[in-house]
């Protein structure tokens, strides 16, 4: 099985470097061999059939879909999480071993440089904010990595199966991208495809993520206070700020998600509840999040809505 795995693996990633430079030059929705639900009404993409009518029904009206085999998912995402994991030094692999929950000191700097543990460890907006603004995004990368093998051991323990590539799996394809495209590319090498091909990774893997911190808020939904997965998956391929906005909400929500999971005292979060309540706020969409500034950021709270024809729905 193991074989089996790694031969996916492989496969995959250089099968998916070869193509991107025509996916690069032109992307399209039936090129992507994942595919989901920008709306729940009316777009639904599936795996099985890549050019299905835009008003196809999904089977959730609450999800956005990934419509795969889940064998083949789960052997897909094992494979890569085992490739990559093999690929990393063993004093880094051992520093990052999953941990029992608690295992980390309750101070921050304890929190940030902590390796990932099961049930997740909540953090919040601050936290992340803290950690990520003085490295200039470098903490992020780890951020990254310790979310996605907290939900990848979540996921293997809860289900059996797992449909994401895990931190090994998600980030060091784009790590590895970058550090040899950026030499190639210098070189005249064809380096920018290797680089095209790492940001199309990491970003395929962002809106996997938000699908599956929205299934997750679905098991916890009341203890949120949600009557809708709080993401829109695809809004991790708007341009910035945009972006930004929905990776804010995917931060504060799958931290909740994990503080409720170990019956961890309730914290407020400043920076998400107070400051900018559109991270902490039911799910919106961008007609509506451009029409109420009270969302917006604490100084506009009281500020009325925009009544522009071109923002109602």
């Amino acid at each position: 099985m193991k074989q089996i795995n790694l031969f996916v693996a492989i496969t995959s990633i250089i099968a998916f470097a070869c193509s991107f430079q025509t996916a690069s030059a032109f992307i399209t929705p039936s090129s992507i061999s994942l595919t989901l639900s920008v709306s729940s009404s009316s777009v639904y993409y599936t795996t099985r059939n890549a050019l299905a009518p835009l008003n196809a029904k999904p089977k959730s009206e609450n999800t956005a879909l990934l419509e795969f085999d889940s064998d083949l998912v789960n052997d897909f995402c094992q494979g890569t999480n085992t490739f990559w994991k093999g690929l990393v030094i063993e004093p880094v692999r051992n520093y990052v071993e999953i941990q029992p929950a608690g295992t980390s000191k309750s101070d921050a700097f304890s929190k940030l440089i902590a390796p990932p543990e099961l049930p997740g460890m909540p953090r919040p907006v601050w936290l992340t904010m803290l950690g990520s603004i003085p490295t200039a995004l470098g903490w992020y990368g780890y951020y990254k990595f310790s979310i996605e093998e907290e939900l990848y051991q979540y996921e293997l323990k809860e289900e059996g199966k797992v449909t994401g590539c895990g931190g090994y799996g998600t980030l060091f394809p784009f790590v590895f991208g970058i550090l040899i495209g950026f030499p190639l590319q210098v070189l005249h090498l064809g380096g920018d495809k290797i680089i095209d091909a790492a940001a199309f990774w990491i970003l395929a893997g962002q809106v996997n993520l938000y699908r599956r911190v929205n299934e997750l808020c679905e098991e916890e939904k009341d203890a949120l206070s949600l009557s809708e997965p709080p993401l829109h998956a695809w809004w991790a391929l708007l341009p910035p700020p945009l972006d930004v906005v929905v990776g804010l909400r995917q931060v504060h929500f799958l931290s909740e998600f994990w503080r409720i999971k170990r019956d961890d005292v309730y914290d407020k979060d400043i920076i998400a509840e107070e400051l900018f309540p559109f991270i902490s706020s039911e799910r919106f969409t961008l007609k509506q999040f451009f029409r109420t500034p009270s969302r917006w950021f604490w100084f506009t709270k009281d500020w009325k809505d925009f009544d522009y024809k071109f923002l109602k729905d």
